[in-house]
């Protein structure tokens, strides 16, 4: 009669230990499952992380090859930004020779301006005595001869101490211009012309070179005045493109569009070398060593300053 409960209460502890097993499983699947879960949330985010690593490691790498552009970029704003300098720097000693032919252009003119008018105004003071000895010579034709031949004298002493014996040159000019009646008739009567008429007409090719080079003067400043106008125009387009470019550059290092930028200057600065050789080949026909009329003729005739020096010293006596 025992043995009946004993079976009852071991079917009810096997059945509570196999209700325990199974609670045990399904909790152990659960928790399986959980860490399967979890195992593929890890997979994700080590798959995530890895994929970003390597986006990572593209951009760095894309960083670094941009900064290496920028650099070359850099450099070569840096070249050509030494290069408008030593170009300015050119243009700035040619502006300030230019300055100075024209400085000594302006001097050369005023004393061919000066030797001009001082030569016009002894060829008036010959021609006033011409007429004075003229008008006397015309009223004293009774008087003695002692007198006339002592104002011829004093004549060809006042007009030999103005001007050289170079008749030659006086007579060369006279056949130039033998188209002027005037002139033709004096080459017709040379033979017979008194000495003092042809040292009065010496004068005159003097008086027409000095008139000619004072001209070639003129002509050579108003060159130089254009260049130097041109040179300075050029002077200010550079350095506006200089601090344009500078500006540029200066912009370039905070901007990410490195080869947007670069490409904008290296054509600003095609075009301005472009424009520059244009007008530089369009510069100066003149040098500062280009030597003047005058000097080209002193050097050709050497003696012609002591020809054309007529000293008041010379004139006083």
């Amino acid at each position: 009669m025992e043995d009946p409960p004993h079976n009852n209460d071991d079917y009810t502890f096997k059945q509570q230990k196999l209700r325990e097993s199974e609670e045990s499983q399904r909790y152990l699947r659960e928790q399986n499952l959980s860490l399967l879960l979890q195992l593929n949330q890890k997979d994700q985010l080590l798959q995530r992380h890895k994929a970003e690593a390597e986006m990572n490691a593209r951009a760095l790498k894309k960083f670094d090859l941009e900064n290496q552009r920028l650099a070359s970029a850099c450099q070569k704003l840096l070249d050509q930004g030494q290069n408008l300098e030593k170009e300015i720097a050119l243009y700035e000693h040619d502006r300030e020779a230019l300055m100075e032919f024209g400085n000594e252009a302006d001097e050369r003119e005023r004393q061919a301006q000066s030797r001009v008018a001082e030569l016009e105004q002894n060829l008036l003071l010959v021609i006033d005595e011409l007429k004075k000895y003229k008008q006397q010579n015309n009223l004293m034709v009774d008087s003695s001869s002692t007198c006339a031949v002592g104002e011829n004298n004093l004549l060809d002493s006042l007009v030999a101490s103005l001007t050289s014996k170079d008749d030659d040159s006086t007579y060369a000019f006279l056949e130039a211009n033998a188209e002027n009646e005037s002139c033709k008739r004096l080459l017709s009567m040379w033979n017979r012309l008194e000495p003092s008429i042809r040292r009065v007409l010496s004068l005159v090719p003097k008086i027409k070179s000095l008139q000619k080079d004072k001209e070639h003067l003129r002509i050579n400043l108003h060159k130089a005045e254009e260049e130097v106008k041109l040179l300075f125009d050029e002077n200010s387009i550079l350095d506006k493109e200089n601090k344009r470019l500078s500006k540029k550059y200066k912009e370039k290092n905070h901007s990410s569009s490195v080869e947007k930028h670069s490409s904008s200057q290296s054509a600003k600065a095609s075009y301005i070398s472009n424009f520059k050789r244009n007008m530089y080949s369009n510069k100066r026909k003149s040098s500062p060593k280009t030597s003047s009329p005058v000097e080209q003729k002193e050097r050709n005739h050497p003696n012609s300053g002591e020809k054309h020096n007529t000293s008041p010293s010379a004139k006083a006596s």
